[in-house]
């Protein structure tokens, strides 16, 4: 018997990790000095929370991480005039898993499953990338077919039906001790109903071998036999390397004084260290949750449909939608074609950040990405050694990025090198000039990002002239406007952290764990005590975890769907289960997500507890002095043809400085250390009580008031 089903299709549930809006000014006082540092793929970005003030810090990203992150607190603190000794607390985001599942730099993995299982990873599903494409390949499996092995046992839905013969296991151990295999994944068929078998393969390898051991039930207690095996497998891939990673960042912050770092995990919760070194998978994207979450707890939509979060760094661009304060997440993402089904923030991801590389493909056309420069040598601008055109080189040569200006505070920039870059790829384009090169890539790489805000706004059924667009990172700023144009939305919203959004969001992060288990059994005739029962494991499993269980908040949901459906919806479920209330839930869910609703039976499918641990909220003070102006120079923007270059004279200002109540008439360039914010001709920006810059266009009525 086979568990495998139709792929589902995405779902969505409440973040219950974001933090309390602002309504302008301080969001909460606080007497805890805090930090927070997200690792990207060229900076490393830092947020200290201290005596009622925001110090921020950018620092280049290291081959070895942990060194960045130390560099990054260490000049935060400078900064801020405090030893490192004297945080109270320390949230971090990474990359580490995320980078082993791309670059395939991941443990020597074995697969333990049911006898006549052992390909499921490459069979999959039957549906591809491209419908048309008869050449298109599947991502080769984490683990290759001579490291994947089968064992005589079998489980049904209904329990075990033949038991695991201990010798055999013992057997296998000793061969995959003679494989050199570092970690081992376990995936027995239907182990989400009855793990009694699960169990006991997971014990006698955990007593045989010194190597980290994932099973599925420990995992995703969770029916899709292809979907629970690809994230078992990436569990057990990444777990040596996140292992390695936490435990020296965790001893080296102990050798400064520093807490242990809490991690944020991609459900936009954090989580103690111990936690993500037993769950690996859940630390996937956690960056990017983190800056979500920084999102939605500095900007309020309360007179929007929502916001589109718009994070553009250097590697990359991701997008994410916020609705009624909260993030949206899903249990159904890929990561370079694997399968990862655990709780996250839904996040679209895209190759075009500021040091993706432009070029030229074989029929002529501009192009932009996914190859990025990194941090080393990074774009030509940098002056180290980088010689290919970015992004970056081309926002230099536009103007909006000066020769004065000094990226994290720091770093000086090489503006011939970037016209040089440009020039070689004007030539190789058959473009008159690096400039008309520098607005080729300009305008390809807004497009690109586009598409991405198209895919979670438009084709979702979401008009995104309705919503807000937030724009954070180091490049977002300099491209929102831009992108808010051919979105014909009206309002972009840059936080005053906006270069180091993410590490903010760390410090907004509540504490957050969740459970699934699979019941599947038809609403109508579902047994109320049985689906307690359930929930009340669950929720003990959520709250084992939980720095303290007095505080934590627990939400109980139900994944749902149309008997026949092969996709499910997520609604909350109430302290007493009650049919009625999710039936309603689950139809209203559907009519707002396909547009229709019908009058058909549900199944119950998943049930899932969220336990969160509400976090100090972080202070966002803005004293700007009011001496901004830093200068004047020329900046070409689309569209306008001021002078025979199309350039026009554009005010630049210090950020920091803009008092509050400040009005900037464009055109006009915000520069902070972290991020650069350009203002077009035909937009009007406003500095909020908190700092926020709120643009909106020239042509728009709507009145630009604090909220």
């Amino acid at each position: 018997m086979n568990d495998a089903h139709d792929t589902p299709e995405r779902r969505t549930a409440p973040n219950h990790a974001t933090s309390t809006l602002t309504d302008g000014g301080t969001i909460a006082d606080s007497s805890e000095t805090r930090i927070g540092v997200d690792v990207g793929g060229t900076f490393t970005d830092v947020a200290l929370s201290v005596d009622d003030s925001l110090v921020t810090a950018k620092v280049p990203t290291t081959p070895d991480q942990h060194v960045g992150v130390l560099e990054g607190i260490a000049k935060a603190c400078d900064r801020a005039g405090i030893d490192p000794a004297e945080i109270d607390a320390f949230a971090h985001a990474m990359t580490v898993s995320v980078n082993a599942l791309l670059e395939r730099g991941g443990a020597r993995t074995a697969l333990v499953t049911t006898e006549g299982f052992r390909d499921v990873l490459e069979i999959g599903r039957q549906d591809r990338p491209d419908l048309y494409d008869l050449e298109a390949e599947k991502p080769d499996p984490l683990v290759p077919r001579r490291r994947r092995f089968e064992v005589d046992e079998r489980t049904t839905t209904d329990g075990v039906e033949r038991p695991v013969d201990p010798d055999e296991v013992r057997d296998l151990a000793a061969t995959l001790r003679k494989q050199g295999v570092e970690s081992v994944a376990i995936c027995l068929l239907h182990a989400y109903a009855d793990p009694e078998n699960e169990q006991q393969v997971a014990e006698i390898l955990r007593e045989e071998l010194e190597v980290p051991v994932s099973a599925s039930h420990e995992v995703l207690a969770e029916f899709r036999e292809f979907e629970r095996t690809s994230t078992t497998a990436v569990d057990a891939y990444v777990r040596p390397a996140i292992d390695r990673y936490v435990g020296r960042l965790v001893d080296e912050a102990e050798e400064s004084g520093i807490p242990a770092p809490r991690i944020m995990q991609a459900n936009g919760g954090i989580a103690d260290p111990e936690t993500v070194r037993e769950h690996a998978v859940t630390t996937t994207l956690s960056g990017p949750a983190a800056g979500v979450v920084g999102a939605a707890a500095t900007v309020g939509d309360e007179d929007v449909d929502g916001l589109v979060t718009f994070d553009m760094g250097g590697t990359s661009s991701d997008v994410s939608l916020v609705r009624d304060g909260e993030a949206e997440r899903t249990t159904d993402a890929e990561i370079d074609g694997l399968p990862i089904r655990t709780p996250m923030v839904d996040v679209n991801t895209v190759g075009a950040g500021g040091g993706s590389i432009a070029w030229v493909d074989a029929g002529g056309a501009l192009r932009v990405g996914p190859r990025s420069s990194g941090a080393e040598p990074g774009p030509a601008c940098y002056g180290k050694g980088g010689t290919e055109p970015t992004v970056t080189d081309a926002n230099v040569v536009l103007g909006y990025i000066g020769p004065e200006t000094a990226l994290g505070g720091e770093m000086t920039l090489d503006v011939e090198a970037a016209h040089d870059a440009l020039e070689r790829l004007a030539e190789e384009a058959g473009l008159e000039s690096a400039l008309e090169a520098a607005r080729g890539v300009y305008r390809v790489a807004n497009a690109t990002m586009t598409r991405t805000i198209r895919s979670v706004t438009v084709e979702r059924g979401h008009d995104p002239r309705e919503f807000a667009l937030v724009a954070f990172g180091g490049a977002g700023p300099m491209h929102a406007t831009a992108l808010a144009e051919s979105l014909e939305v009206d309002r972009v919203v840059v936080p005053r952290p906006g270069g180091v959004l993410s590490a903010f969001g760390l410090l907004a992060a509540d504490e957050s764990y969740d459970a699934v288990r699979t019941v599947g059994v038809a609403l109508d005739s579902a047994e109320p005590a049985d689906l307690e029962a359930v929930y009340e494991d669950l929720v003990a499993d959520v709250l084992a975890d939980a720095s303290d269980r007095d505080a934590a908040r627990v939400e109980r949901a139900a994944d749902c769907r149309y008997a026949g459906q092969s996709f499910e919806l997520t609604v909350p479920v109430d302290e007493s289960f009650d049919a009625e209330a999710v039936a309603e839930r689950f139809h209203a869910a559907h009519e707002r997500a396909y547009g229709y609703a019908m009058d058909e039976s549900l199944d119950i499918v998943n049930l899932r507890a969220t336990a969160t641990v509400p976090g100090a909220e972080p202070v966002v003070k803005h004293d700007g002095t009011g001496d901004a102006l830093v200068g004047t120079r020329e900046a070409h923007f689309p569209g306008t043809e001021e002078s025979a270059t199309g350039s026009q004279e554009t005010t630049v200002y210090d950020r920091d400085r803009l008092e509050s109540g400040a009005t900037i008439s464009g055109p006009a360039i915000l520069e902070q250390a972290e991020s650069t914010t350009v203002v077009p001709p035909t937009w009007t920006g406003k500095i909020l009580d908190d700092g926020t810059l709120v643009m909106t266009r020239a042509a728009n009525e709507t009145e630009v008031t604090d909220r």
